[in-house]
């Protein structure tokens, strides 16, 4: 995530500021990044497209508002974008020989509970995944309704039938 150093356009206050509220919310990046990526490698670009993009919108940031509800919005923004191209890369995709993967890594989802939550949100579409990660993340309804730019009272139907779904989807497998 440090690219954006070398990056131009703004001054040097500019780019402190950018990369002191980049650091301090670094995690969010990291989150979305790891919900609509799955491969070590595609989530460090993931990551990257979005520190790029809220580079490039930093100019048009509102000082008075909150950098983290409009950094969310910029990364659910270019995440659902990345999944909806990595779903025509995996529809056209030749697949690689098995033996040539690293079957050595670790995988952070070895308990079968962790699995079946992932490919519960594997399964969900891409507005219902970015509003699971921030109703996780404890953002208020409020919150989510302006990053997803949806009401309230949409926010608050969507997470209901989201836990019921997953709710579902958790006691099936």
């Amino acid at each position: 995530m440090a690219a954006y150093a070398n990056m131009t356009g703004l001054d040097d206050a500019s780019r402190s500021a950018f990369h002191d509220l980049i650091t301090r919310h670094r995690k969010i990046v990291l989150k979305v990044a790891s919900i609509y990526a799955r491969e070590s490698a595609d989530r460090a670009d993931l990551a990257q497209d979005i520190v790029t993009q809220c580079w490039r919108s930093f100019a048009d940031y509102d000082a008075t508002r909150s950098f983290s509800t409009w950094m969310y919005r910029i990364a659910l923004n270019v995440a659902i974008s990345f999944a909806r191209s990595s779903q025509h890369r995996q529809r056209h995709a030749v697949a690689f020989d098995d033996s040539l993967h690293d079957v050595a890594s670790p995988d952070p989802a070895d308990d079968e509970r962790v699995r079946m939550l992932y490919a519960c949100i594997d399964a969900l579409d891409p507005l219902n995944r970015a509003l699971l990660i921030l109703y996780l993340d404890e953002r208020s309804q409020r919150e989510i309704a302006e990053i997803l730019g949806i009401t309230e009272t949409n926010v608050a139907t969507k997470i209901g039938r989201l836990k019921e779904r997953l709710r579902n989807d958790m006691t099936e497998a």
